[in-house]
């Protein structure tokens, strides 16, 4: 686990009382934060004050990784993978809810909107509900540096979706768990609840994920093609180890509706959103490019989704 601290200016790094977040036993219960990411706050925009993404550890003598803490085998991977350049483009989706938690942004109380299709993309006060805040959090990420690369109304009303990167190696994960801070932050400003479940309203409506895009230097090469293909062999081959660490409750959304493939079979295509890998139709053209695994759910840990990729792809472990 990662925890974000505020750092204002001229201040020392805190220990964290693990045992109020359950992190560690109330008679040992400091935890210490390793700072390893410094963006500049967007909430105190002056000059230096930051937002410090912490690696939590034990106090030991080692500096050995809490069990949460994700991040640590996840830089070791990437260190190990360097020399392929891995780049991941991650697209995370969610849902915005009123203030009781039950009622998603815009639908009316105790019923349902119209169906889905103008959602999508949409404009209008009748169609797009929230723009507000993701307009805000598209700034405050802009502001802390955060490589945030567009963003869209989601097929459900009530839900959007932004991408960040390209980013390479571990500075995807570190990006996507500040920029979910911030949304937290932002929606707090609005008076909203930002839901990650991957699938928020049961029934006729689309699931939230995290389709996650990703190439090494030479599936983005000319004839990358043919490593593009080898990358997917592979992974279908560990398809299920995937899935374990794509997400809590993702059986919920990959049902083989809703633009997903099922759980429990691998699919690959070109320009195939039903299915778990869809290859870019670009790709396919020019003989290059990357793929997007479709199947990480939208409250995956980034760190054990890259991670799980580079381990498959590249050192094929």
């Amino acid at each position: 686990m990662v925890h974000l601290i505020v750092l204002p200016r001229h201040s020392a790094l805190p220990t964290l009382p693990g045992s109020s977040t359950r992190q560690a036993p109330t008679q040992d219960s400091e935890v210490e934060l390793i700072p390893v990411a410094f963006y500049p706050d967007p909430f105190r925009p002056v000059k230096g004050n930051y937002l410090v993404l912490c690696e939590c550890v034990k106090p030991d003598s080692n500096k050995t990784p809490i069990p949460t803490n994700t991040r640590r085998q996840c830089v070791k991977v990437m260190e190990e993978a360097k020399d392929a350049e891995p780049w991941f483009g991650l697209e995370q989706e969610y849902t915005l809810f009123d203030k009781d938690g039950i009622t998603p942004l815009g639908w009316p109380k105790f019923g349902y909107p119209g169906a889905q299709g103008p959602y999508y993309c949409s404009v209008g006060t009748r169609n797009a509900y929230g723009r507000q805040v993701v307009e805000a959090h598209y700034r405050a990420c802009m502001y802390a540096g955060i490589k945030i690369s567009g963003s869209n109304a989601e097929v459900m009303p009530g839900q959007w979706e932004y991408q960040v990167g390209p980013c390479l190696g571990i500075e995807a994960g570190d990006m996507l768990i500040m920029s979910r801070y911030i949304l937290e932050r932002v929606c707090e400003e609005f008076q909203v609840i930002v839901s990650f479940d991957p699938k928020p309203i049961a029934g006729d409506w689309n699931g939230a994920g995290c389709h996650t895009n990703f190439s090494t230097k030479a599936m983005r090469e000319e004839g990358g093609f043919e490593h593009i293909e080898e990358a997917v062999r592979r992974l279908e081959r560990r398809h299920m180890e995937h899935i374990q660490v794509y997400g809590a409750g993702n059986e919920r959304r990959l049902t083989g509706r809703h633009e997903t493939a099922p759980i429990d079979k691998f699919s690959a295509g070109v320009a195939n959103r039903g299915a778990s890998i869809r290859i870019p139709r670009q790709a396919a053209n020019e003989g290059k490019g990357y793929i997007e695994d479709r199947r990480p759910a939208s409250n995956m840990d980034p760190y054990l989704v890259t991670r799980k990729l580079v381990e498959t792809v590249v050192l094929n472990l």
